[in-house]
């Protein structure tokens, strides 16, 4: 694995130690050890069926809703494991967010959509304030100030997904989760989407999954690199290199991370 940059302990908010990590029988990663950085975006890239969304899953216990999945090791958020039974999945999410690969607003109104997770939250302030806020940090208040009583589902693809991660912010998370967000957009959206995730750096910590080389250059400042090993006949994910972005794709350590982000594989 790649040299890791010399960043204090209290800096990283996510890390992840797995031993390994099974769908039923299949072993799905293995020999994980990856921290993240807080207020830092960091990019996992690798071929399909790595372990990157499964990885990714693990940081706020979607995988939980998936039956016979098993994780044998840690995911540790501020220190603590998040598999401790101690802890309250739902609650965990609040703090973790997640922005799916396709846009999935709520059947509501663009308001609701934002609305709706501060509500259940047991929010008490100003409303209003609150759905302005999380609309303008997603960069999309000038584009729905006069209609959020139409149906969020009635934006443009671009703008729905903008509206989710507006909806992901409203509840203050502390990360929010990206799983390929911009593969089902145009070249456009998903540049506002990208500078968006730039913009939103200096408030939430972003872990993004991406088949983007050209986008993992350009939003991250760290990227892992997960490859695929034959494991006792099965195809097991695992970490390769991870660094700063500029090292992984300018002068990386492996000869596989070289491999991928050369297109020579992938």
């Amino acid at each position: 694995m790649g040299t890791q940059t010399g960043t204090p302990s209290d800096d990283i908010i996510l890390h992840a130690k797995v031993d390994a990590f099974y769908y039923g029988s299949f072993l799905a990663l293995r020999n994980i050890d990856l921290p993240i950085k807080r207020n830092r975006i960091t990019a996992f890239i690798g071929p399909s069926g790595c372990g990157k969304s499964t990885l990714l899953r693990c940081f706020n216990r979607l995988n939980d809703f998936i039956k016979g999945t098993r994780l044998e090791g840690q995911i540790l958020f501020h220190g603590k494991n998040i598999y401790d039974p101690s802890v309250d999945p739902v609650t965990l999410r609040r703090r973790i967010g997640m922005v799916f690969q396709k846009p999935n607003p709520f059947a509501k109104s663009i308001y609701e959509n934002i609305a709706f997770g501060p509500r259940i939250n047991g929010y008490k302030g100003d409303m209003d304030e609150l759905v302005e806020r999380a609309l303008r940090q997603a960069a999309l208040w000038d584009e729905v100030k006069d209609k959020l009583k139409k149906p969020g589902t009635a934006l443009s693809g671009g703008q729905q997904q903008r509206l989710c991660i507006a909806r992901a912010v409203a509840v203050q998370p502390e990360v929010i989760l990206m799983d390929e967000p911009c593969s089902a957009l145009d070249p456009i959206s998903t540049r506002r989407i990208e500078d968006l995730m730039q913009e939103l750096r200096d408030l939430y910590t972003i872990v993004i999954v991406t088949h983007n080389m050209q986008q993992a250059s350009r939003v991250s400042d760290y990227t892992a690199f997960f490859n695929v090993e034959m494991k006792e006949g099965s195809r097991t994910g695992q970490l390769v290199e991870y660094d700063v972005t500029a090292k992984i794709f300018q002068q990386p350590s492996q000869e596989a991370t070289q491999a991928y982000v050369g297109g020579r594989f992938g």
